[in-house]
């Protein structure tokens, strides 16, 4: 089946709803699939669903009267009777394979298909408007979005098509299986009465069902606070050890190895003590359905054991009315054989859900930039020029870090800034989009040909023509204009390994990784050049050489170059050196009168 399309319409409001109404969330986010551009087809396959599993359940009830039959026959000594119902049987047999594979292979298409839509969503919202630095320094609970996106919406998606199934298969078992208990149990006396209770199996049942799943929602209770706290210290061990592996190279040269031993020990005891406390909340619940699922084939048998006794129901109406007393109890006891899957359920529906309120929040923010909210205006200018308006910038905190900076920056021309790297870097940020602290306004000049070059450059996991064109597709670079880049950053020894696939984070040292995010500029000819402290790891000579090239190969280019080393100023029109505000001097204290 194709792939599913994806609509980035919010179907709810940002903003934080109480924990009991996750799952509500949830459905409101996740439900905008049903009603998708596609969603004649999806809905063509959640009705084949629902029929496949109608078809589940009139297989049940026919194997209900085939048991009838096969203990009459077989109370009755009749060959002839038992030849014919394995003929049935066979029948049986062949349909409810045929059934259930179709119904798996169409559950799990509605599974996949879901997720694919949902991870869309949520990708086309975190890897837009810069969310996928912002939300690291955004208040929320959204730690960990990669493996909310990677595995809470596969557990919800899944789980969420699983349940919806099994629910409505018990209900159709519910309503079928009433009507068989009813016709065949007849009606008993009150023990040390005369009164008869019509239907007394299915009171029975309603009765045990009901009773299971009280006891068990009190032994459950505590399953869900447990297993949303299990699935988010899982998640911090993951990210941890990603995190050492990341940066291998560093902790090795430090010897820090011990120091990565005992954050990784701390990580895994805080999921030890997650998975106790879940153990702690399995337990009451698991000893209780052991105890209830073990008793529940035989108590049947036993209330009906004296109609049989009594001649007044055959051997195959007592083995009917006790299977359809399983199924009938089996049925209303879906929330308790259910609530860990639920409870799973709900754990990552409240994740996926926190973390697209959390983004939509931001995405507000930009929009109605209310004070408090959003007060650094990002613009395009009218003209091919950068202008910087009464720019200030502050910490998370508030701590001012750029005081009323104007600044005007034309097509062609070259300014280098320098001064406290806290607020340089602040600045670099600010124009690129990812820091919203502060006042002011920010307007990129028209065309927005602009290219951010940061310290340590985004190399993926791909080949060298791939990792010299992000982030633009390889294919629309000829192999001479990637040599001639390579050539100009310094790199030309690496022109044969265009098409090796590594990860070249690791495969290349700082320097030839600045070298390869300088060669992107070469490469991709950008009209303005904004650079982050890109050069500083290369030796003097290099770095002049670096310069003079991109004079040369962009003469028309706009470059802003961030550098704590401030060289080579011939090379600049300007040079502007930015400090924190300094504060203002605290009054003095007034002179208390003599006694």
């Amino acid at each position: 089946m194709p792939a599913a399309s994806h609509t980035s319409t919010p179907p709810c409001p940002p903003g934080s709803a109480p924990p009991t109404r996750g799952g509500r969330r949830f459905m409101t986010l996740a439900g905008a699939y049903w009603r998708c551009e596609r969603k004649w087809q999806v809905r063509g396959a959640v009705l084949l669903l629902v029929l496949l599993t109608i078809g589940q359940v009139a297989l049940a009830i026919w194997i209900s009267y085939w048991n009838r039959d096969l203990f009459d026959a077989l109370e009755a000594r009749s060959g002839a009777d038992l030849l014919r119902l394995i003929a049935v049987f066979a029948l049986i047999f062949a349909l409810t394979m045929g059934v259930t594979a179709l119904h798996m292979h169409v559950k799990r298409w509605i599974q996949l298909d879901w997720r694919r839509w949902l991870t869309a969503l949520l990708l086309d919202h975190w890897l837009a408007h810069g969310h996928l630095y912002r939300l690291q320094l955004a208040a929320g609970d959204h730690d960990n979005p990669d493996g909310r996106i990677a595995e809470d919406i596969r557990i919800a998606v899944e789980v969420a098509v699983a349940q919806a199934h099994s629910l409505l298969y018990s209900l159709l078992i519910l309503g079928s299986f009433i009507d068989i208990l009813l016709s065949v149990s007849g009606s008993a006396l009150l023990p040390g009465t005369s009164i008869a209770v019509p239907g007394y199996l299915v009171v029975a049942a309603f009765l045990y069902a009901g009773a299971g799943t009280v006891l068990g929602l009190l032994f459950g209770r505590p399953l869900i606070r447990s297993t949303n706290r299990l699935q988010a210290v899982e998640a911090n061990l993951r990210f941890g050890l990603a995190q050492a592996r990341e940066h291998a190279e560093s902790i090795t040269l430090l010897r820090g190895e011990p120091m990565a031993r005992g954050e990784a020990s701390r990580l895994f005891d805080d999921v030890s003590q997650g998975w106790n406390r879940q153990t702690l909340a399995y337990l009451g619940i698991v000893a209780f359905s052991t105890g209830y699922g073990t008793l529940l084939p035989v108590f049947p048998i036993l209330i009906a054991a004296p109609q049989y006794i009594a001649g007044a129901m055959s051997l195959g109406l007592l083995m009917q009315a006790a299977q359809a007393f399983q199924r009938l109890t089996s049925a209303l006891s879906w929330p308790i054989d259910n609530l860990g899957e639920l409870a799973r359920w709900r754990a990552s529906a409240d994740r996926i859900t926190t973390l697209y309120e959390d983004m939509l929040a931001l995405e507000q923010r930009d929009a109605d930039g209310k004070p408090g909210l959003q007060r650094l205006t990002l613009g395009a200018s009218a003209h091919a020029e950068l202008e910087l308006r009464a720019l200030c910038l502050t910490t998370p905190a508030g701590e001012p870090l750029l005081d009323h900076l104007d600044l005007r920056l034309r097509r062609g021309e070259r300014i280098l800034i320098s001064g406290d790297p806290a607020v340089t870097v602040s600045l670099f940020k600010a124009i690129a989009g990812l820091w919203p602290w502060g006042s002011g306004e920010i307007r990129l000049p028209a065309g927005r040909d602009l290219m951010f070059v940061p310290q340590h450059p985004f190399l993926p996991v791909a080949t060298l023509r791939a990792a010299l064109s992000y982030p633009q597709p390889p294919d629309r670079f000829s192999t001479a204009s990637l040599h001639r880049a390579l050539e100009c950053a310094g790199l030309a020894w690496l022109t044969p390994r265009l098409d090796e696939r590594e990860d070249w984070s690791r495969e290349l040292p700082l320097r030839a990784q600045q070298r390869l995010g300088m060669a992107r500029i070469f490469l991709q000819q950008p009209g303005w050049v904004f650079i982050d402290e890109a050069t500083d790891a290369l030796a003097a000579k290099d770095e002049v050489d670096t310069l003079e090239l991109l004079h040369h190969e962009l003469p028309n280019a706009t470059l802003l170059n961030i550098s704590r080393r401030g060289r080579q100023n011939h090379f600049y029109d300007r040079r502007l050196v930015l400090e924190r505000p300094q504060p203002a001097p605290a009054s003095p204290a007034p002179e208390l009168p003599e006694a």
